[in-house]
């Protein structure tokens, strides 16, 4: 009986560097002592990429179509993606975009089944995966629609969690998608997901202005002081530890986001581009739906897809978060669903360290 959890893992655009990676971790024999890998993606492209990795050692997947019924120790493969597939890496293709829809939507039926335990997705080719079936602009929202709720995207490492109040919105549209309606909400979503995903009791989360200098008073914007402001305020009277917003630059180049548990950037970029730099390996987590995702926090890569270049340590580092999260998840859904119940049946029982949830102090 496989007790392990089960890891589904999508190939994404079979011209860019996924299967690369996806080869390269599963080539050390020593993952499914952590978990069960299920691959959805093409045995053809496989093959390909396998050829151009001579010194990994070869992958044995073993083919299946119900993996609810699979055994610990074993890699597999749920067969996915055209079957006249053409590999050419480094050269965006519809047929790619399409082996990568193809994968994905299988992938998330077996996740919302329950029969996967979590799902991480190699890079995929925004424009290229556009079609009359999948017209979404990311990972982000086609988990949204296929699962419900309303997701984060968090980007996790060890030296800084980022979340973000906008996701995939052009710049010039970020000042009109912001509310303070919207802000509380996110903070609500990041504190929670701090607790329930991360193990951070009392997590302290600190906001990112829009504008430069912190809009300097209202010289140089006026969203901090009508939105902004006011929003970390009823996060406050909520009991949610906000604080800001400060001046994106100096945040980071002080290094003062070192003392926050978490961070709120307003809108893609202004989050992403500091952590890409300053913890390049990190991982890109869909937070607050009800199922787990993460990914690497890098694209497809055509430059180098082909080239055996790909560093795999960012979808390495993927899985491990995965793992984690759903770990805490579980742990945490067991400790909160009956609190007095669970502390009277305890009472007076000598507790191991390994009984209880992995959960952490803030770091202020």
């Amino acid at each position: 009986m496989n007790n392990r959890l089960k890891i589904g893992i999508t190939q994404g655009d079979t011209n860019g560097v996924g299967w690369e990676l996806i080869l390269k971790i599963l080539s050390d024999n020593r993952i499914t002592e952590l978990c069960t890998p299920i691959v959805y993606g093409s045995s053809a492209a496989a093959s390909y990429y396998e050829r151009t990795l001579k010194e990994y050692d070869r992958v044995k997947f073993l083919n299946t179509e119900d993996v609810r019924r699979v055994d610990a120790g074993r890699i597999y493969l749920v067969e996915c993606g055209p079957k006249d597939l053409s590999v050419t890496p480094g050269k965006p293709s519809k047929m790619g975009g399409e082996a990568a829809a193809q994968a994905l939507r299988r992938a998330i039926k077996d996740l919302n089944s329950g029969a996967i335990d979590a799902l991480v997705t190699a890079p995929i080719d925004k424009e290229m995966i556009q079609s009359d079936d999948f017209s979404f602009t990311g990972h982000t929202e086609f988990l949204a629609h296929e699962l419900g709720g309303t997701p984060l995207m968090i980007m996790t490492s060890e030296i800084m969690r980022v979340g973000l109040a906008t996701i995939h919105v052009p710049v010039s549209s970020v000042s009109e998608a912001l509310s303070e309606e919207l802000i509380v909400e996110r903070l609500q979503q990041i504190n929670s997901s701090m607790v329930q995903d991360f193990g951070i009791v009392k997590p302290h989360i600190a906001v990112l202005a829009l504008n430069p200098h912190a809009g300097d008073g209202g010289l140089l914007g006026s969203e901090e002081s009508e939105i902004i402001k006011p929003a970390i305020v009823k996060a406050f009277e909520q009991d949610i530890m906000a604080f800001g917003p400060f001046a994106a630059d100096g945040f980071f180049a002080s290094g003062q986001f070192k003392k926050y548990d978490a961070i709120l950037a307003m809108y893609h970029d202004q989050g992403l581009a500091p952590f890409k730099t300053l913890t390049p390996d990190g991982v890109n987590y869909t937070a607050c739906l009800s199922a787990v995702r993460t990914s690497p926090d890098h694209g497809v890569a055509y430059d180098i897809a082909g080239q055996g270049k790909a560093d795999e340590q960012s979808m390495r580092n993927a899985i491990y978060e995965a793992l984690d999260i759903v770990r805490r998840r579980r742990a945490w859904k067991r400790w909160s669903a009956h609190p007095l119940e669970h502390f009277e049946r305890e009472k007076g029982r000598d507790i191991s360290v390994k009984d209880l949830p992995q959960f952490e102090e803030s770091n202020d």
